[in-house]
């Protein structure tokens, strides 16, 4: 486990509006992530920690490095992103999504690893408007077009396509 997010608050309790605070690099492995789409690399931690009647409050941000491909295209990414961050840490739990403070103590850990695992883009693209590849013959349209007839037809209209020059006009 990570030391440097196991951060005692003793000091911030006695008196709202005192902050602390924390600014470490910690290893991936440190963190626990279990997912395979985040990377080995260090993951940058930038927090402020300020007391306040009822908790400390956590603002901040993490800094880590996801790998994955195009949903699109399949091109492998590497991207560092920064994960915004502010939490509510309390003895007395009166804010069911607020952390706990235990033996005067605050775990920093559990909270920045699910902000960073929320944060993984889950259908990652490599650029806005990439064309992915043609459906009908498997070339990445981000080379060129391929010249395949790609008109996308409306299966519930395939009966009256049949008709479809079988019939005189209409008069006018």
């Amino acid at each position: 486990m990570a030391m440097p997010l196991l951060v005692n608050v003793v000091e911030l309790l006695r008196w709202p509006g005192t902050t602390k605070d924390v600014v470490v690099t910690v290893e991936a492995a440190d963190l626990e992530f279990n997912d395979s789409r985040l990377t080995d690399a260090p993951v940058d931690i930038a927090l402020h920690l300020e007391s306040l009647s009822n908790g400390v409050a956590v603002n901040g941000t993490a800094t880590a490095t996801w790998q994955g491909e195009c949903r699109r295209c399949l091109a492998p990414l590497t991207e560092r992103m920064v994960v915004e961050v502010s939490e509510l840490y309390q003895q007395t739990q009166e804010d069911p999504e607020a952390y706990a403070i235990e033996n005067d103590q605050i775990n920093l850990l559990p909270m920045v690893r699910e902000n960073i695992l929320v944060a993984v883009p889950l259908g990652p693209l490599c650029r806005e408007d990439c064309p992915g590849f043609c459906p009908v013959c498997g070339q990445d349209l981000s080379e060129g077009d391929c010249g395949c007839d790609n008109t996308v037809l409306d299966p519930r209209w395939a009966g009256l396509e049949g008709l479809k020059g079988q019939l005189p006009d209409a008069p006018t």
